[in-house]
C-alpha cells in the first residue's frame, strides 16, 4: 500500500512581497532650514522655537499653506502644508523657501512660471509672520509694561509762588536718572520763557537742583530750583 505523501501548502501571500502604493493627494511637503538650525529646531521641537501655520490661500491652481518655524523673530524653517500638484509648483517651492530664509520676510520675488503659487505662498507666509509677531508682542507686553512702569516715574514738584507768579515743575525719572522736566506753571514773561530751556538743560546735565541761576530770570530760577528739589525729594 502506498504511503500518502503530505502536501505542504505554501501561502501565496508568504512568498509574494506586498507592495504598498500610496495614492497622490496633490500635496507635496517640502522643508528647508538654515544651515545652523538643528533638525529638532527645524521641526519646531528645538528650545525656544515657535511653529506657526499660515492661512490657507485658495488659488486658481489649488490651496496653498505654509508652516513657519521661528527662533524669536528669525525664520529658521518653512514647510509647505498644502500646494498645487504641478511640476512648476514643485520646482518653485524650494526657491521660494530659500528666498524666505535669506530675506527673513515675505518680501521675496515671484518665481517665473509659478506666479499664482508664489502669490499664495507669500500671502500665507505673511500671515504666519504677523501671527508670530502678534503672539510675541502680547506675551512680552505685560512684563515690558511692568518693567517700564517700575523704572519710569513722574513726580510733580511743589508750586512755588514768586513775585512774578507761580512756578511748578514736573520731573520724569528712569530709575534715579532725571530724563525729562516739564514746566506746569511759570510766569508769563519773556525772560522766563527764554530762561526755562536753559534751566531744564542744566538740570538734565547736573541731575540735581544744584544748577546756576539764569541771568535776568533770578526769581523764576529760584522758584524752579525749589520746585525741582521738592520733586527730587518726593521721588526719594
Amino acid at each position: 500500500m502506498k504511503r500518502a505523501i503530505p502536501v505542504l501548502v505554501l501561502s501565496v501571500a508568504g512568498l509574494v512581497p506586498v507592495w504598498l502604493y500610496e495614492p497622490s493627494l496633490g500635496i507635496v511637503s517640502t522643508e528647508a532650514a538654515t544651515p545652523s538650525a538643528s533638525s529638532s529646531a527645524a521641526s519646531g521641537s528645538g528650545s525656544g522655537s515657535t511653529v506657526v501655520k499660515g492661512s490657507t490661500v485658495q488659488t486658481d491652481k489649488g490651496p496653498v499653506q505654509v508652516q513657519v518655524t521661528f527662533q524669536g523673530t528669525k525664520i529658521t524653517a518653512v514647510k509647505m502644508l498644502q500646494q498645487p500638484n504641478h511640476p512648476q509648483t514643485t520646482a518653485a517651492v524650494p526657491k521660494l523657501i530659500a528666498e524666505t530664509l535669506e530675506a527673513q520676510s515675505a518680501d521675496i520675488d515671484t518665481v517665473s512660471g509659478a506666479t499664482i503659487t508664489s502669490g499664495g505662498y507669500k500671502e500665507s507666509l505673511q500671515a504666519a509672520i504677523d501671527a508670530n509677531a502678534e503672539s510675541a508682542s502680547s506675551s512680552a507686553s505685560p512684563s515690558a509694561s511692568a518693567s517700564a512702569a517700575a523704572q519710569s516715574q513722574t513726580v510733580d514738584g511743589s508750586t512755588v509762588n514768586t513775585d512774578k507768579g507761580p512756578v511748578q515743575v514736573q520731573v520724569t525719572f528712569e530709575g534715579d536718572e532725571i530724563t525729562a522736566v516739564k514746566m506746569l506753571q511759570q510766569p508769563n514773561h519773556p525772560q522766563t520763557t527764554a530762561a526755562v530751556p536753559k534751566l531744564i538743560a542744566e538740570t538734565l546735565e547736573a541731575q540735581s537742583a544744584d544748577i546756576d541761576t539764569v541771568s535776568g530770570a533770578t526769581i523764576t530760577s529760584g522758584g524752579y530750583k525749589e520746585s525741582l528739589q521738592a520733586a527730587i525729594d518726593a521721588k526719594g
